[in-house]
């Protein structure tokens, strides 16, 4: 534990950067017309009756004059597709709200168009505090869109908010297609986390199409396998390391007819068939004595243009029935095929705590 009288400003912004907010661009009018944003996660409720709120803003801020001298402002909440609208209205720029879609609110004070709400307030007090200054503001409009889900910010990274209980409660629906979309929301949201917490690997969320096994979002990563990640392709069921994943966790009903499909399209030869059978069929119980699959590299992806090692471990909901899969891709000199490597057990891991989440409850 640090002590008050050692730590230092980086220290102090990391311990507050694990307090979870929301994020909202605060928006006034000066006197002459003139409009003014900011991003600021700083925003807090005080009082309900009356309704009070307070934000607070660096006195360097260039826009701080503009806000110290006006008689409202509005908090726009932002939404969690609004990533973009708060970085434009983190930096310092001449004309924020050019090309920015907004209208007018009570003094003037910009309401920006796609936010998940909007507070606009009148100030009624401002209190100095060290290097900022707090201002207290009386909330006289409200509007909301109702089921938009807010953006979040947390650890130096933006965030989507989930309730804590969406897995186990919200998401126990049967087999039911609501429930399915509301888990992919889910976890597709953690795959920015995961990516960085593996290592800067790409990842890969697969379902189960109609077509086998389908990739519905890639988190590239700051080292992407390569440029040729598209929503949408189908992978090999025998071959690839998703397909050997839900091969190894579907029922086998499922997958019989479909393996044999697949192991026939890929070989002509009787004797290169018997063998890639022989391989997939090892993968797959490795699979399942590991708890996810493998594909190593033999040759140059055609897809990656590059030899490649995956793994893909899967993902269940509340009933025990596996619905994605979660996989990684690597270059095969940056990533080893080894099934004890730190980096698949920390895919397995995380794909376990994924359906968890969802319900999932591992068997005693």
């Amino acid at each position: 534990m640090s002590d008050t009288a050692t730590f230092d400003q980086r220290t102090l912004r990391n311990v507050l950067g694990t307090f979870v907010t929301g994020v909202t661009v605060v928006t006034t009018q000066d006197a002459e017309g003139r409009h003014y944003g900011v991003t600021a996660n700083s925003f807090s409720s005080v009082s309900i009756d009356p309704p009070l709120i307070l934000w607070s803003q660096s006195r360097s801020s260039s826009s701080h004059p503009a806000f110290r001298d006006s008689d409202h402002f509005v908090i726009n909440i932002l939404a969690d597709n609004q990533v973009a609208v708060s970085n434009h209205f983190a930096k310092s720029r001449d004309d924020k709200f050019e090309n920015i879609a907004f209208v007018n609110g009570l003094g003037g004070a910009p309401i920006l168009d796609g936010c998940a709400a909007h507070l606009e307030c009148r100030k009624v007090a401002a209190y100095p505090g060290g290097d900022h200054v707090v201002f207290l503001g009386q909330v006289e409009r409200i509007s909301s869109r109702g089921q938009c889900k807010p953006l979040a910010f947390g650890g130096g990274r933006y965030m989507v908010a989930y309730a804590h209980d969406l897995g186990p409660v919200s998401l126990d629906l049967g087999g039911s297609g609501l429930a399915d979309v509301e888990a992919i929301r889910l976890v597709s949201a953690a795959l920015p986390e995961i990516c960085e917490q593996l290592g800067q690997y790409t990842l890969c969320l697969a379902v189960w199409g109609n077509r086998g096994p389908t990739a519905i979002r890639w988190e590239p990563s700051q080292n992407p396998v390569s440029h040729n990640l598209r929503t949408g392709l189908v992978m090999s069921i025998t071959r690839s390391a998703t397909g050997r994943a839900f091969a190894a966790f579907q029922p086998e009903e499922i997958m019989a007819t479909l393996i044999e499909e697949d192991l026939a399209a890929s070989c002509c030869d009787t004797s290169e068939a018997r063998k890639q059978r022989q391989q997939f069929e090892a993968e797959v119980e490795q699979a399942r004595a590991h708890g996810f699959a493998r594909a190593a590299a033999e040759r140059t992806s055609p897809f990656h243009e590059v030899a490649v090692n995956a793994f893909s471990a899967p993902i269940f909901n509340a009933q025990g029935r596996m619905v994605m899969a979660l996989s990684l891709t690597s270059p095969a000199d940056r990533l080893p095929a080894a099934r004890d490597g730190i980096v698949p057990i920390t895919l397995a891991k995380e794909a376990t705590t994924l359906s968890q989440r969802l319900g999932w409850r591992v068997a005693a």
